[in-house]
């Protein structure tokens, strides 16, 4: 296996190389309420070659949700990373309930007994006995956190899990799991062109490891598409959610493409790809980050885990793009 740039992964023991494994894609179709969630139908055979084909060039840090394609990507990644589970870090997350057989999402859980029984199933499906980062994936008020960190220490004590984060994008929220030593991470937003220097902030506080999803804006950044490109209607970015800025009905918004081409030639410097780019881009942002970006070809997994032997942008490209993009 090619390690290149391992971190400690926050104030745990585990460490990983940097650029991971994002497995929402390849979990396949999903819905709530009628509306597709996934990314429209997946090869399993693909997804576990890509899967295989990053570890092999370094990727060591893998992660999933209990809810993408109703469990399917968890089995996915269990039957890819069978045999090499001891040289992987696995993430997966919890909270929202669904119907494998329907592939519906039917609600949301965070009840002390419902951890227990969601971390056992995802143990089952991933074809583990632990899990390495369990990942609460709710909006829940923080006044009510502190059963599910009840919880999540049982399962630390249980050995069931090593350690525990937050999907969250507001910093508050993460200073109360930060209050437990066994939370060291947070999950939350970080692109290019979406900055999070509150969360970065905390997580240099409380030295938790920042785990970055939408780390290529659901692919905006990888340059694949322009103004005039359509998503496809099972496609949760043609059919997009309210949260979602970077795709606006089924079109990649334009002002993100503007964006995008005012800082290309600076991400493409130095022989990287403009996905390559954008992944250094994070690296650089801060030492605790762990971009994950989706995968599903064996093309993308060497394509993203190459932006570890292209490391950081230097401090200049970093000013450059901030004067580009009007944050100098």
């Amino acid at each position: 296996m090619n390690t290149t740039m391992t971190r400690p992964v926050g104030r745990s023991a585990m460490t990983a190389n940097p650029v991971g494994f994002g497995c929402w894609a390849i979990g396949g179709p999903f819905w709530r309420d009628d509306k597709p969630v996934g990314w429209g139908e997946v090869d399993d055979n693909e997804s576990i070659a890509a899967i295989q084909r990053a570890f092999d060039l370094g990727v060591d840090f893998f992660d999933t949700a209990d809810v993408y394609g109703a469990g399917h990507s968890e089995r996915v990644v269990g039957r890819a990373l069978a045999g090499k589970r001891d040289q992987v870090l696995i993430a997966t997350k919890f909270g929202n309930v669904f119907d494998e057989q329907s592939r519906k999402i039917t609600g949301m859980n965070v009840s002390p007994d419902y951890i227990k029984q969601a971390c056992e199933a995802s143990l089952r499906r991933l074809n583990t006995d632990h899990i390495d980062l369990y990942q609460l994936h709710s909006g829940i008020p923080r006044e009510e956190a502190e059963p599910v960190l009840d919880a999540l220490d049982g399962l630390v004590d249980a050995g069931k899990i090593r350690a525990y984060a937050w999907s969250t994008d507001d910093a508050e929220n993460v200073r109360v799991f930060a209050q437990r030593p066994n939370c060291v991470a947070v999950q939350h937003r970080l692109n290019i062109m979406e900055d999070a220097p509150e969360i970065l902030a905390v997580c240099d506080e409380f030295n938790l490891a920042s785990v970055n999803r939408s780390p290529l804006a659901m692919g905006l950044l990888t340059g694949k598409f322009n103004k005039d490109s359509v998503l496809p209607k099972d496609d949760i970015r043609g059919n997009e959610p309210d949260w979602m800025t970077y795709f606006k009905d089924g079109k990649p918004a334009p002002e993100w493409i503007d964006r995008l081409n005012a800082v290309r030639d600076v991400l493409t410097s130095n022989g990287r790809t403009l996905t390559q780019g954008a992944l250094c881009w994070i690296l650089a942002r801060s030492d605790k980050t762990f971009p994950i970006p989706g995968i599903r070809t064996v093309a993308q997994a060497e394509e993203n885990a190459g932006a570890m032997a292209k490391g950081p942008l230097t401090p200049d490209q970093m000013a450059e793009i901030d004067q580009l993009l009007g944050r100098a």
